[in-house]
């Protein structure tokens, strides 16, 4: 079976997860997916099968948008809530015309450095698996694009945002990047991809839901 499904992957599982899962429900042999998204986050994954698994470059580099929400006041080991605590921080005198400000100077073109806990390779190896042998290293700037960073609520020490970005964009060090504008520090409390490319979240499939006809045939 070639083809791709759009998975709303749920809370708590791995990218990896999602595809064991679907090789087991299908018995699929050639099963991969487009654009890793943490444990913690949910949303939009799209899954390849069979012949599709070769296109997988045409799907990574698809523009994407989330909905996600950042704590201020602490930062962490992975700079999400679910790290060990580094640092906590005042964060009472954040106000909404600040945290607007601060969301204005991160649109467009800018660089950012992949945080530890990511997929990027270091001479061979995973960031990530580095991290959990307690390895910190150097890092290079990465190029990315942001189209739209938007304040959707602030309830401190809450802060939903909106955002459309390039491929390549960590969510997770974008927070952390705010916090440390803001004086704070920060990190992300919850992530929903709502699109990758053409792939969007009111059309995705819960897997408890998921059958054959969910299969999409690609052209690409």
């Amino acid at each position: 079976m070639d083809g791709v499904i759009n998975i709303d992957k749920p809370d708590g599982m791995t990218s990896h997860d999602v595809v064991s899962f679907i090789r087991r429900r299908f018995r699929f042999r050639k099963v991969g997916h487009a654009g890793t998204l943490d444990p913690l986050a949910t949303g939009v994954l799209v899954i390849l099968l069979g012949n599709a698994t070769k296109l997988f470059d045409n799907f990574v580099g698809f523009d994407k948008a989330y909905n996600a929400t950042l704590k201020l006041g602490m930062t962490t080991t992975t700079a999400d809530i679910q790290g060990e605590v580094l640092k906590e921080a005042p964060f009472d005198y954040v106000t909404k015309e600040q945290i607007e400000n601060v969301f204005k100077q991160f649109v467009g073109d800018i660089k950012q450095v992949p945080p530890m806990v990511s997929a990027v390779k270091l001479n061979g190896e995973r960031l990530y698996k580095l991290a959990r042998k307690g390895v910190q290293v150097d890092r290079e700037p990465r190029s990315i694009h942001i189209d739209l960073l938007k304040l959707i609520d602030f309830t401190s020490p809450h802060v939903k945002f909106y955002l459309e970005c390039s491929k390549g964009t960590y969510v997770r060090q974008l927070a952390e990047d705010v916090g440390q504008s803001l004086g704070c520090g920060a990190c992300i409390a919850q992530i929903e991809r709502t699109r990758v490319g053409p792939f969007r979240i009111n059309e995705a499939v819960k897997l408890e839901d998921l059958n054959e006809n969910h299969i999409q045939l690609w052209k690409g």
